[in-house]
């Protein structure tokens, strides 16, 4: 099956409609798939629920989202970089529903297994586990949580082959790999791509059966915060 295609809108063609639910990789500003973010900007879907780490800044990442209004809920961890996002949730434009870190990636990775739903300690006695059933194990108290089954994931990675083989560099690996793993459909846009049997199948952080669609194309590279002195 080709999985190689021109553009970021070319990858996207038919898959887009609103009110869909989306999975999103990056950490800060870090692997953030801002080709697939742009496109969808472009092609004006909206009433978009975002599963994702944080929701980037107001000038990058699923904040240019969040300025056309485009994004009605998003389940994410950390949204303390952007301003945008705070306004919208505070005056109710936005709907918000924080996970823990480590919840959200397993919720991610455990519908990319098949798995409905798993146990965990982290958020009882908290806000988080209002409404979850809950279950004692051993004496120790757990909550429900679900898996994440995604209508699309986008992720970033930093090489690939032409069968959907990723590698990611470094810290852009973060939610990238479980992100990709939930999606019906999973596209990656990549800096390299590169024949079959040229990836050492050791390095191969997700393999390509996971991956249905390809884009390559050149990144932008931010740092999200920068602190110097005087020399």
């Amino acid at each position: 099956m080709q999985k190689i295609n021109a553009s970021a809108a070319d990858a996207l063609d038919g898959l887009l409609f609103d009110g869909m639910f989306i999975a999103a990789g990056g950490f800060g500003l870090c692997g953030i798939p801002e080709l697939l973010l742009d496109a969808i900007k472009d092609a004006g879907t909206k009433d978009l629920t975002f599963a994702s780490n944080n929701a980037g800044v107001d000038d990058f990442g699923i904040g240019i989202l969040l300025q056309t209004r485009q994004v009605s809920k998003m389940i994410s961890s950390y949204v303390g970089e952007n301003a945008e996002f705070m306004r919208q949730y505070l005056s109710g434009e936005l709907e918000l529903e924080f996970n823990p870190q480590g919840t959200l990636a397993e919720r991610m990775r455990a519908a990319g297994c098949g798995i409905p739903g798993f146990y965990t300690k982290t958020g009882v006695g908290t806000v988080i586990a209002e409404g979850k059933e809950h279950k004692d194990f051993n004496g120790e108290t757990y909550i429900m949580e679900t898996g994440l089954f995604a209508d699309l994931a986008i992720i970033k990675a930093w090489k690939a082959d032409t069968t959907g083989n990723l590698i990611f560099r470094k810290t852009a690996r973060n939610f990238n790999v479980p992100a990709g793993m939930c999606g019906k459909i999973c596209i990656a846009e990549v800096e390299e791509i590169v024949e079959p049997g040229q990836l050492d199948p050791d390095t191969i952080h997700l393999p390509g059966i996971y991956v249905h669609r390809l884009i390559q194309g050149e990144h932008e590279k931010r740092i999200e915060q920068r602190t110097t002195r005087a020399a």
